[in-house]
């Protein structure tokens, strides 16, 4: 535990300061990395003969997102057919895998024997991740340059948010398993606890920041849909490491396990609610 908060004081201050300070294109090669790093601890979902080789899939699905879709701050605040139906994907993935992991493990016999399925869920997974969180970090950039930071971070928060109410809202009143198959812990009295949470962190966020929503109720319906999925993307990554016999992704986060232990929630949450931020 001690290792664990250690860690956190460290790498919370950073992340920040990353989000608000680097140039979009610098913002843009650290979002890379991670989702690369996050890739690289993929690859023992696959359980390919080498993890080098099962990295080739990814890279140039990645790469092919970069080489068909513009990056710069004008074209990520006009927001092209192309990164609509790449949020669009992202979403509804998710809710085929939230689908998976609720059914598991009777769904796992439809997709656990194919690597190739293995290799498409992990691109589905952090493809849209990556450019989701972009998308948000450019908008407004040139008028307002810290505006989409503050939207990156209201994503980090409600999500951090539900984790907490959740965890807590369970040990005391957890009753009703979500998914006892896959993560015995989770509960339905959690869920509600963390949505409650979320909800008031939501609004405390927006307001500090001077978030731009529709309506209140606007804002409360983006993050009710953006907790659930980050609840069962945990979820969903859950399934496969247990599908796989792993137990953390990685350890290359001192007492926290690896990138995708730390992001799996988010990369459900990002595309989740970019797309509904942009669609009302």
């Amino acid at each position: 535990m001690k290792q664990r908060i250690i860690t956190a004081l460290i790498l919370a201050p950073l992340v920040i300061l990353g989000i608000f300070f680097l140039p979009l294109p610098y913002f843009v090669s650290a979002i890379t990395i991670v989702s690369l790093l996050g890739f690289w601890e993929w690859t023992q979902f696959v359980e390919a003969k080498s993890r080098k080789l099962a990295m080739i899939p990814p890279v140039i699905a990645t790469a092919l997102t970069f080489a068909v879709l513009p990056f710069d701050a004008v074209s990520l605040n006009e927001l092209d057919v192309g990164h609509t139906a790449l949020l669009t994907l992202g979403s509804v993935w998710w809710l085929v895998a939230s689908g998976l992991a609720l059914t598991y493990p009777k769904s796992s016999a439809t997709w656990s024997g194919s690597p190739v399925l293995r290799h498409l869920f992990g691109i589905l997974t952090l493809i849209p991740f990556l450019w989701s969180i972009v998308i948000l970090r450019a908008d407004s950039i040139v008028d307002a340059p810290y505006y989409g930071a503050k939207l990156v971070l209201f994503v980090c928060f409600i999500v951090w948010a539900a984790d907490s109410g959740a965890y807590f809202a369970g040990r005391a009143f957890g009753r009703r398993k979500m998914a006892p198959h896959v993560s015995p812990n989770k509960t339905i009295e959690g869920l509600i606890g963390g949505i409650v949470t979320a909800f008031v962190v939501a609004i405390a966020t927006a307001k500090g920041f001077e978030l731009e929503f529709a309506s209140m109720t606007t804002m409360l319906i983006i993050t009710f849909f953006t907790v659930i999925i980050s609840v069962l993307g945990d979820l969903v990554e859950s399934m496969f490491k247990r599908v796989s016999g792993i137990k953390d992704s990685s350890n290359l986060i001192p007492g926290h396990g690896g990138i995708l232990d730390r992001v799996d929630s988010l990369t459900a949450a990002f595309p989740v609610f970019a797309f509904l931020y942009y669609v009302f």
